[in-house]
């Protein structure tokens, strides 16, 4: 049976005149499948990553963008980002260039996408529709797909039968078996109709790549899935066949969640006389109480991390770290970088199980990163130095002059920090502020100031390398003993000169962090003043 699609995007449905003769004469860009004009080599890895623009980037699909990423470069292959738009009532405006920047915040750049097109292109599944109008056509003359008339309310009575007699609800294929005759009436009367594709009744199996041979019994289980729905777009289904196909595509690796359409569509790849794809399904990612991520959840969606100081790397290697995939080696890495990630990269390792996130462990991600950008990459700690100030300043911008932002004493505070923050935004929140704002003070007649020139001289004299929290506390209890002052008298003074807070860190762990020469610096102001 020949068919015609109509032109316009917007309306795909097929022209019902003359239906059993009409030729298709609509000229097709159709992507170049021939060995003559592919510049892959047969052997080439392709993998794809194709979201949705239903929502913003959440954990789970960075983590499904990330493995295709990984599994693709440890192999010499290239990474796809095709955008999978076709459910156009619940598209989201700005999600789809949101997601490409999304991928590249995180450092995974597509080697093609709608951004930079490859030869497989285009990117975007609303600009296809010339090669899904093809392939349908040829399933329909193969017998392999049919025209459905079936309402929305025949569906329903159909579902709610099914539930009452406790059986799966699915679909009775009832419109598979009209004559050519009786569809040609109902198309000549313009009735609504989606298409449909024929499921073998055979048992599927097919061998997953992380969960090993998966049997499954399609027929039994399901309807006749439709693969044109009824305001003529293309179903997730259909499309996402007829693109990995074109788009060479080798591997498929995505949630768990699609292992269950995998046989379906295996099934199609074959009814076009076309190799499927090997395909590899990651297990889920859970939050913290069993839960599944949700694209709704706040706290999941990659602004959120981003929001928290999170670094991009950082992210990644909290999801390694959830659920398996790499080299014991990878363990010893401190604050593993993307190349670490490639070259440990193990899909046999994946777990076959789901993984609860642990928020614990991505704070100690973004420690190591940090750590690893300030002692391993110059270019990134001045970076560091620089992103700290830039954040001082936005934190106190209404006391500019009172802030202390040299550059060393900026590193001195990251080099003490590193192990004891969770992001950078630490630093200038609550006790901390000390670091930055000079202290005002208030008189203090406790202490007299020639007795902390003196405390200042002593100091002084103290090694670089004896200016240690311990080591400040002995010397500062031995200098009251020697000055016949009362200790805790000595520390209320010394927490003004340095802070001016009541609270706040130990003064020996104040004058740690700050450093010897900024105490000193200090102490002196304070003596100025008394």
């Amino acid at each position: 049976m020949n068919i015609l699609w109509k032109s316009s995007p917007k309306s795909l449905l097929f022209n019902p005149c003359n239906i059993r003769s009409l030729i298709v004469t609509c000229s097709i860009r159709r992507p170049c499948s021939s060995s003559s004009c592919n510049p892959e080599p047969s052997d080439s890895v392709r993998v794809r990553f194709a979201p949705s623009p239903t929502g913003f980037m959440h954990l789970g699909g960075l983590r499904t963008a990330l493995f295709n990423y990984l599994f693709a470069k440890s192999r010499g292959g290239k990474f796809v980002l095709r955008i999978e738009d076709t459910d156009q009532e619940r598209l989201v405006d700005g999600a789809t260039e949101r997601l490409y920047q999304d991928l590249k915040w995180a450092g995974i750049v597509p080697d093609e996408s709608p951004w930079n097109e490859g030869p497989y292109g285009p990117y975007v599944q609303s600009q296809r529709y010339d090669i899904y109008k093809q392939e349908v056509r040829k399933l329909m003359e193969d017998g392999r797909a049919y025209y459905c008339f079936c309402s929305e309310r025949r569906l329903e009575l159909l579902r709610k039968e099914a539930v009452r007699l406790r059986q799966v609800p699915k679909y009775d294929n009832k419109c598979r078996h009209l004559t050519p005759g009786q569809v040609a009436e109902r198309l000549a009367k313009n009735d609504k109709f989606c298409i449909r594709f024929k499921l073998n009744s055979k048992a599927d199996e097919f061998q997953d790549m992380i969960y090993g041979k998966i049997v499954y019994f399609l027929a039994q289980n399901e309807g006749d899935p439709v693969i044109i729905k009824s305001d003529g777009f293309p179903t997730y289904h259909f499309a996402n066949v007829v693109d990995d196909h074109y788009m060479k595509i080798t591997h498929v690796l995505r949630g768990v969640e699609w292992q269950i359409s995998t046989p379906k569509h295996i099934q199609m790849f074959h009814a076009f006389g076309w190799k499927p794809p090997q395909y590899a399904h990651l297990p889920l990612v859970m939050n913290p109480n069993g839960s599944k991520l949700s694209k709704r959840q706040g706290d999941v969606q990659l602004d959120h991390y981003r929001r928290m100081g999170i670094f991009p790397q950082a992210l990644l290697n909290f999801i390694t770290q959830s659920g398996g995939g790499f080299e014991r080696e990878l363990v010893d890495v401190i604050g593993p970088q993307m190349h670490d990630l490639i070259k440990h990269f193990d899909l046999k390792k994946i777990n076959a199980h789901s993984s609860r996130l642990n928020p614990d462990l991505l704070k100690q991600c973004n420690r190591e990163e940090i750590e690893y950008q300030l002692r391993h990459s110059p270019e990134k700690a001045d970076a560091l130095v620089k992103e700290v100030i830039g954040m001082v300043r936005a934190e106190f911008a209404d006391n500019l002059k009172g802030l202390d932002l040299d550059e060393t004493h900026v590193r001195e505070v990251l080099e003490w920090s590193v192990k004891r923050i969770d992001a950078l935004q630490d630093l200038v929140k609550g006790k901390l502020s000390f670091l930055w704002v000079l202290p005002k003070g208030t008189k203090d007649k406790t202490i007299d100031s020639d007795i902390l020139k003196v405390l200042a001289n002593n100091l002084a004299s103290e090694e670089e390398t004896a200016f240690t929290k311990a080591e400040l506390g002995t010397f500062l209890k031995a200098f009251a003993e020697r000055n016949h002052l009362a200790f805790e008298q000595l520390m209320k003074s010394l927490r003004n000169c340095l802070s001016g807070l009541k609270e706040g860190p130990g003064v020996a762990e104040m004058m740690e962090i700050l450093g010897r020469d900024k105490t000193i610096e200090r102490i002196l102001l304070a003596a100025k003043r008394k």
